[in-house]
């Protein structure tokens, strides 16, 4: 799938499903076992729930069936990001600032393209990766893929802060 189309595909979906709360976190498009699937993963502050996923299919279903963008038949998922969602704009690397991260970039950076550290944050057009006490910065379009690379116990902690977070509202 190339860029222009994947672009365009997130320039339609994400006005829809803002309004809701939602977040348009990563769209793929791509074949699977001899079909064509769009897999829309979507995250909000207080997580994603069932009923999220079912409204925001509806409502994107609904989109692309009086643009028809994609002109052949395809499955239209939506899903929550799950525990190592991808990281893509700088509000995300800011948000997650102390989370265990993978990157890789486009271009060698400091001699490397993969690093795997605590993200500090992101300033000035760059993300800041804290590897064994060294600070490295990587330019924001220099970023390939990010991701969080927390373990079962990280997400364990994280669900105890967002219920802990609700219980207070």
């Amino acid at each position: 799938m190339n860029r222009e189309r994947i672009s365009s595909l997130w320039e339609m979906i994400e006005p829809v499903i803002e309004p809701e709360g939602i977040e348009l976190v990563e769209l793929e498009f791509r074949p699977e076992g001899g079909k064509w699937v769009l897999r829309l993963y979507i995250d909000s502050p207080s997580g994603v729930t069932l009923d999220d996923c079912e409204m925001i299919s509806r409502q994107v279903g609904a989109l692309l069936d009086i643009k028809d963008p994609i002109g052949h038949a395809y499955h239209l998922e939506v899903s929550s990001p799950g525990i190592n969602r991808v990281l893509r704009k700088a509000k995300d690397f800011e948000r997650y600032a102390g989370s265990p991260v993978r990157v890789r970039t486009s271009r060698k950076v400091g001699g490397r393209r993969n690093f795997r550290g605590i993200l500090r944050g992101a300033q000035d057009a760059n993300i800041i990766v804290e590897i064994e006490g060294d600070f490295v910065r990587i330019g924001l379009e220099d970023v390939e893929k990010a991701r969080l690379d927390l373990s079962e116990e990280d997400l364990f902690r994280e669900d105890l802060r967002r219920r802990a977070g609700r219980s207070g509202d």
